[in-house]
């Protein structure tokens, strides 16, 4: 089970948001988030995963928290620690589930390399979900989405944001 930051609500919690991070951050990342959401009335359980440290392509090899090794021009880059880090997520998943979360209170988000895991998650789970956050992200091999997604999944909700001046993910990328 990976590490993650729990922050549990004031009564016992009856929905969940995992939030995955961006390359090189960790589950600290957006902790500070959770006030401004302005969601108090609500029994939300935060779950904050720390991705786990390999080594990274795209800095030299360098090792860091990344949920996948990641290559520029490389559209297929990464695809098994992308699975690899989507399994991990599931089983985080699976244990909201056991704890009494319901599907349909469970959202799960991601920045940049996290948004790819949330969206590459979400769309093959058997179970659907409250929706999908993904900021400054894009959807990893689309073919492969289409072909393994649940029809659970057909109309989940998702809102993607995108900045303009992202310079590691563009926004035509983002599509």
């Amino acid at each position: 089970m990976l590490e993650h930051i729990t922050i549990e609500p004031e009564t016992t919690a009856d929905a969940c948001l995992i939030w995955l991070h961006g390359l090189g951050a960790d589950g600290h990342d957006f902790e500070p988030i959770v006030p401004e959401l302005g969601l108090s009335d609500i029994a939300i359980r935060y779950i904050f995963p720390h991705a786990p440290i390999r080594p990274v392509s795209i800095n030299n090899g360098d090792e860091m928290r990344a949920w996948y090794d990641f290559q520029f021009h490389s559209e297929g880059s990464g695809s098994e620690d992308i699975q690899a880090s989507a399994e991990q997520i599931r089983l985080i998943i699976d244990q909201q589930f056991e704890a009494g979360i319901k599907s349909n209170r469970l959202i799960l988000a991601g920045f940049s390399q996290g948004g790819v895991i949330a969206l590459h998650t979400a769309l093959r789970l058997q179970d659907r979900l409250a929706g999908v956050i993904a900021l400054s992200t894009y959807l990893h091999d689309p073919q492969t989405a289409e072909a393994e997604r649940h029809d659970e999944n057909l109309a989940l909700p998702i809102f993607m944001g995108h900045g303009q001046g992202d310079p590691m993910i563009p926004i035509m990328r983002a599509a």
